[in-house]
């Protein structure tokens, strides 16, 4: 078995319509929720994104079949594969996003999710087109060389962001207790989407929550504290360009000015990173948040 079909291109019809039905709804309650300027930017870096991974993505593919040679298991198609590999891919794709939101290099494209300050199912389809510039892919390898075949790997990855696209919303609360402990939900996607301090670097994961109890990256969304949308440095305006690339240009501009000795930090920091301690962090953002708050609490 060489090729499956890819699940996320089969719901394209799927996502115009419930977009739609989620815009005209909106409008209808004036609930704030959707921004027409900023849907249009999103809808159209998740269209760029499509054609940005069928003009690049081969390079990407051509790695992953080389790297395949060298597997370890010939991992088969049955069933019991089939759930040992939507695990695998799962928690791969927590440690993807964990390092997307870690290493700068890897931001410079994953920031382009992040960058709306709304937070609805356009959204989800707000997608980068630097993936394989990114080096997103190198994530996937160790699955490879376990024995997964890249079909099979490709098919429940696309299940896995499939899953993700529903979890966009303000529309649902919270789910019932069992299924917010596991599966990763709306409330807690809603927390990896904030910029507020308690929030920032939380709920890595894309359908199972626990990983981030398991590795100590979980925060639950609180209902005394509103939610604050977007980067530490929201976008000015919906350029689609500067959106797709704004981190880019601004790496390549630290880079420039940068002593050599520091350079390669500018790339494989987190975002915020500065030689000179003049910029914020997630830490630094977090830890003087804490201060704040046990100076309060004292």
């Amino acid at each position: 078995m060489e090729s499956l079909p890819d699940p996320t291109l089969y719901a394209i019809p799927f996502f115009v319509l419930t977009v739609a039905i989620g815009f005209i709804t909106s409008m209808r309650h004036k609930d704030g929720r959707y921004d027409v300027r900023d849907m249009v930017t999103s809808l159209t870096l998740g269209t760029g994104s499509v054609f940005a991974g069928i003009l690049t993505g081969g390079l990407a593919l051509a790695v992953i079949y080389w790297v395949y040679q060298f597997r370890l298991f010939d991992v088969p198609f049955t069933w019991w594969a089939w759930i040992l590999a939507f695990f695998v891919d799962d928690f791969f794709y927590y440690v993807f996003h964990r390092a997307a939101h870690r290493i700068r290099w890897v931001w410079a494209a994953h920031v382009n999710h992040h960058s709306s300050q709304y937070y609805n199912l356009s959204t989800a389809l707000r997608q980068p087109w630097t993936s394989t510039f990114a080096l997103t892919w190198i994530f996937s390898l160790p699955m490879f060389l376990i024995g997964f075949h890249p079909a099979m790997i490709a098919f429940v990855g696309g299940i896995n962001l499939l899953y993700q696209y529903w979890i966009h919303t303000e529309a649902i609360d919270r789910m019932p207790r069992w299924f917010e402990a596991v599966m990763n939900t709306p409330s807690h996607h809603r927390v990896h989407h904030a910029t507020n301090p308690r929030y920032l670097d939380k709920n890595y994961a894309g359908i199972l929550i626990i990983w981030d109890k398991m590795f100590g990256t979980f925060e639950a969304e609180r209902d005394d504290e509103q939610i604050k949308y977007g980067i530490i440095k929201n976008l000015e305006n919906n350029n689609i360009i500067w959106a797709a690339f704004h981190e880019w240009v601004g790496m390549a501009k630290d880079l420039w000015a940068a002593p050599w000795r520091y350079k390669l930090n500018y790339l494989i920091k987190p975002p915020g990173w500065s030689h000179d301690g003049s910029r914020d962090s997630s830490e630094t953002i977090r830890a003087r948040w804490q201060e704040e708050q046990n100076k309060a609490s004292s």
